[in-house]
């Protein structure tokens, strides 16, 4: 087997790189899209879940109220 290194294996290495390169840029552009997609995503479900503890601190206040004036609450 002849172990020289040519200037056209050398040339062929490079173009094979350089497909991969092109490969692994197209893979992270998606995967920055996807992470970006989440991102938003998951920002739009904490709002919502905000949303929903603001409801239910006003339903446990109303709960509160309806317990003192009919008087069910312990005062011990």
């Amino acid at each position: 087997m002849n172990g020289a290194v040519t200037n056209e294996l050398i040339y062929s290495v490079l173009q094979k790189m350089q497909g991969d390169m092109s490969e692994m840029k197209f893979d992270v552009r998606d995967l920055k899209t996807r992470m970006t997609m989440v991102e938003e995503h998951l920002g739009s479900s904490i709002i919502a879940i905000s949303g929903v503890n603001s409801r239910l601190d006003r339903m446990s206040d109303r709960v509160e109220r309806i317990e003192r004036r009919l008087e069910l609450t312990d005062h011990g």
